[in-house]
């Protein structure tokens, strides 16, 4: 019989994105490196590389592992509450790993669990309601585009930082050119690290797109 390998145990696809995230969340985006995260689950690099051969499918891994964590929510629930738990629950999950937003850049948010747990039953619940598929998809893609550039674009890890950073940046421009911008500081620089901003924007959006609601 083969020898059993222990790095094979420490190699699993969770244990590698758990391990990928750390390192990331530990020291942001550069961090993660194919040396640093065999290293860090003491196999070695080959071993780790017959997992997932680059940086895409790792990252892939990594995205995947923590879309498992998003709601599972039966069929036949309200339209409107079933698309905001899992709205929001992938904009936290988002908002929580800023570093992996980083490293994705635009690839597109694809994986088993994804699929299965918010993009299948989202599209399902809303052909159910009475929308066309043009509606669902047209639905779908606004609250997701809308949920990914909120969490992207803002380190909702470290609010004071991005706060204080946007107030420098703004309180530089000349009053003369960016009256609107210099002089409306204490309202702009909260609202960019105000979650409400999102939920209230995601709502609005489940709201237009609502099927029994008449939009005429």
């Amino acid at each position: 019989m083969p020898r059993h390998s222990p790095s094979l145990d420490r190699a699993t696809r969770d244990r590698i994105a758990e391990t990928a995230l750390l390192l990331v969340d530990e020291g942001g985006p550069e961090a993660l490196t194919f040396r640093a995260l065999a290293a860090r689950l003491e196999i070695s690099l080959a071993s780790l590389q017959r997992r997932c051969t680059d940086l895409a499918g790792l990252l892939d891994l990594c995205t995947d592992h923590l879309a498992a964590g998003l709601p599972e929510i039966a069929p036949g629930a309200d339209w409107a509450t079933v698309a905001e738990t899992r709205f929001t629950a992938l904009y936290r999950l988002l908002a929580d790993r800023p570093g992996l937003l980083a490293l994705r850049g635009a690839r597109p948010w694809l994986g088993p669990n994804l699929l299965a747990r918010l993009v299948e039953p989202q599209l399902a619940d809303s052909l159910a309601a009475g929308m066309t598929p043009e509606a669902a998809i047209t639905a779908y893609r606004r609250m997701y585009l809308l949920t990914l550039g909120s969490a992207s674009f803002v380190d909702h890890r470290d609010p004071k930082s991005t706060a204080a950073a946007a107030r420098t940046a703004l309180a530089a421009l000349d009053p003369e050119a960016f009256p609107a911008l210099t002089g409306q500081l204490a309202s702009i620089v909260p609202a960019l690290t105000d979650h409400e901003v999102y939920y209230g924007a995601l709502r609005q959006l489940i709201h237009a797109a609502d099927p029994r609601h008449d939009h005429q």
